[in-house]
């Protein structure tokens, strides 16, 4: 049997399980329910495992307690609506929804088809998903379901291209040319962790971004041929039964058409422009303290969804009524209304996800988690390049139930950049081996807040999509992105390649 033929009977199988798993809202409801037991089995034992944020020993919350689950019935209103992603999705996809509804993001995607080979689409989907990570979570919300769309438009299974999307978006997810707000933020951490060994020393913000550049084109390269010659084969039976209604039409423009989306693309330019001049003075409202535009504690980085919101309103109201498609302020607010009816599926799930996240935190599993597998690498004393590759590991096994960036690395961090430091490993290389980690197994685990919201993109094509379905098609990527991206990392190091702005102190390679 070809290896080929094997791939695609085991992705087959992982497909057919996954698919009979229940649907990701029980899901998160069962996870809420096993963290609620846990919590209380576990909240009586003691743990030697020290928590790096209060130096002291990890305590398990026993969370149903009475005190606790009164608590948890007063907050559950406010968990739902304070939790990140929903806030996210919904208001971009207003914005988005009005573009859509109108005509305006077909009628671009038309004419940027007639422009683009058909060979160069993927790479050019993979490489627009990379980018998107500098506007925080909008690859999730914009990119994504676009990359859906245009591979339908040109004749290709439309699940392909959300999943070479979905790859670019969040397996390369520390994958990226420019500058991000997740640069500064796991900066900190790192830094505070390594001047526990040296009082003295300073990181640079883009300690990795060299490293992060690079591996851009490995992502591209990867997700390229993984694309085209894995995945969209094995989709090849996959039949498109989607809502015709609710699947994008692609025809030929008219002379109105034209006008309107010329004019709605010089809005929207206009926009982009006066952002750019807002942005522009040293003392702009819009930037961090001092100065700094991509630092995570810049109004621009928090404000990413509402300027998507607006940059897509105004064009598509512009569009919509110069081509016909709107009449009256009614269109618009029925645009936003259709595209929010798409979202309910996800409102649901959200709702459990949010309640399964903040119990999972409270009742400090993850926490025990992440630093009982951190201790017991530490203590098996292994040689640099094996313990780099055993960070890598650990953190995509630990990521598959902490989600968040930025609170693994405050508890890996302290952990694992000094011990490494005393091995002559830079804490800008345990920096990169953690974030390599927690990217590419993004797009394999569930219980990521944005999961489920691919899986509702899918399902507009492919009705049967479940999380099966999903899984199947982002095993490929999810292993051989860690693969290939840990043996990159480990010839950068051993070749001596600078990974980003040098820190304070040079670390030899091996």
């Amino acid at each position: 049997m070809s290896t080929t033929n094997w791939t695609s009977r085991a992705l087959d199988k992982i497909e057919r399980v996954g698919n009979k798993l229940p649907d990701p809202a029980v899901i998160f409801l069962i996870s809420l329910i096993i963290v609620w037991v846990l919590s209380a089995l576990l909240s009586g034992s003691s743990f030697s495992a020290i928590d790096p944020r209060t130096d002291a020993p990890v305590v398990v919350n026993n969370l149903l307690t009475g005190e606790n689950l009164a608590d948890f019935l007063s907050r559950m209103v406010t968990i739902f609506t304070s939790f990140a992603p929903l806030g996210v999705v919904l208001v971009a996809m207003l914005g988005v929804g009005v573009a859509e509804h109108s005509g305006f993001i077909n009628a671009g995607l038309k004419r940027m088809l007639d422009s683009t080979p058909k060979m160069l689409l993927t790479p050019s989907i993979i490489l627009v998903a990379i980018v998107s990570h500098t506007a925080t979570d909008a690859g999730y919300v914009l990119v994504i379901p676009l990359a859906g769309v245009i591979f339908y438009a040109m004749g290709r299974h439309p699940l392909a291209g959300i999943a070479a999307a979905f790859a670019g978006v969040s397996g390369g997810f520390s994958a990226n040319f420019v500058p991000s707000a997740i640069d500064p933020l796991l900066q900190s951490f790192t830094q505070s962790a390594a001047q526990i060994i040296d009082p003295q020393i300073q990181i640079n913000p883009l300690n990795n971004w060299f490293f992060t550049s690079a591996s851009s084109v490995l992502i591209i390269l990867l997700g390229w041929w993984l694309t085209d010659r894995v995945i969209e084969p094995r989709l090849q039976n996959t039949q498109v039964d989607g809502d015709p209604d609710e699947i994008p039409k692609f025809e030929d423009l008219g002379k109105k058409e034209l006008t309107a989306l010329r004019i709605a693309g010089l809005t929207m330019l206009a926009g982009i422009i006066l952002l750019v001049v807002v942005l522009w003075p040293v003392d702009s409202p819009l930037r961090a303290p001092d100065g700094d535009l991509a630092s995570f504690t810049a109004p621009l980085m928090h404000s990413i969804v509402p300027l998507i919101f607006l940059l897509f309103v105004l064009p598509g109201v512009v569009y919509g009524y110069l081509a016909g498609t709107f009449s009256s302020s009614k269109d618009v607010i029925g645009a936003m209304s259709k595209s929010m009816g798409s979202m309910s599926y996800y409102v649901v799930m959200a709702f459990f996800c949010a309640l399964f996240i903040d119990a999972f935190g409270k009742s400090n599993l993850g926490a025990l988690l992440a630093i009982e597998g951190a201790q017991l690498l530490k203590t098996l004393q292994l040689p640099s390049m094996v313990t780099i590759v055993g960070l890598v590991f650990l953190t995509a096994f630990v990521n598959l139930f902490v989600g968040s960036a930025s609170a693994k690395w405050a508890l890996l961090g302290p952990i694992f950049v000094p011990m490494l430091m005393q091995l002559n490993i830079s804490p800008d290389l345990t920096q990169a081996a953690y974030r390599l980690g927690d990217s590419s197994s993004n797009i394999v685990t569930p219980l990521m807040p944005y999961f489920p919201l691919v899986v509702v993109y899918c399902q507009r094509y492919v009705k049967g999509t479940g999380i099966g379905t999903l899984l199947s098609l982002m095993l490929p990527f999810s292993v051989c992105i860690i693969l290939a991206w840990t043996a990159f990392l480990l010839i950068y190091w051993a070749l001596g390649i600078p990974l980003g702005l040098q820190s304070s102190y040079v670390y030899p390679a091996p």
